[in-house]
């Protein structure tokens, strides 16, 4: 899994879109989470992320999978879940995240999906810590079924990281 959490940081640096990333800092590999913090603009920027130690569906070809959660705190935005599936959802679908009990269904855009709002980014984020594994699906614009399944095992921790690093409340 670590190997896998090597190429983060540069990807990371490639979401960026108004200018190149500053210097990303690793602030340390958690069991199957990693930390670091950059800046964008001359604002800090913090966030932590994890491969699928599992994906499943019938394709051929699939980009970098990955889950962030993100604080920006000169925007006052904190606990911002991303899901990056490695292929263009289908126009109009949801992702579907399933932790313990727990369901959520995020809205997509392109290659990326997120909560609705601040209180499911929230509730996600709460489950995260709570739970062992968490298990997204959802539906290429090919009609690709794909289901992805993370460990949570050092989400606490890797998040507590970035609460220091970027003083969230």
């Amino acid at each position: 899994m670590i190997a896998r959490l090597a190429f983060l940081p540069l990807f990371f640096a490639l979401l960026m879109t108004t200018q190149a990333a500053a210097q990303i800092k690793n602030l340390g590999t958690f069991q199957d989470w990693a930390a670091y913090q950059t800046s964008q603009g001359g604002k800090r920027i913090c966030y932590i992320v994890s491969a699928p130690k599992k994906d499943e569906g019938n394709y051929s070809q699939r980009g970098d999978i990955l889950t962030m959660v993100t604080h920006r705190p000169a925007s006052k935005s904190f606990n911002v879940v991303s899901l990056h599936a490695g292929y263009k959802y289908k126009k109009g679908s949801t992702a579907e995240v399933t932790i313990g009990g727990a369901k959520f269904t995020l809205f997509t855009n392109a290659q990326t999906a997120w909560a609705n709002d601040s209180v499911d980014d929230k509730a996600l984020v709460r489950n995260m810590r709570a739970g062992a594994k968490m298990i997204v699906r959802a539906k290429s614009w090919r009609g690709t079924d794909t289901k992805d399944t993370y460990s949570l095992l050092g989400f606490t921790a890797a998040l507590r990281s970035i609460n220091k690093a970027c003083k969230a409340p």
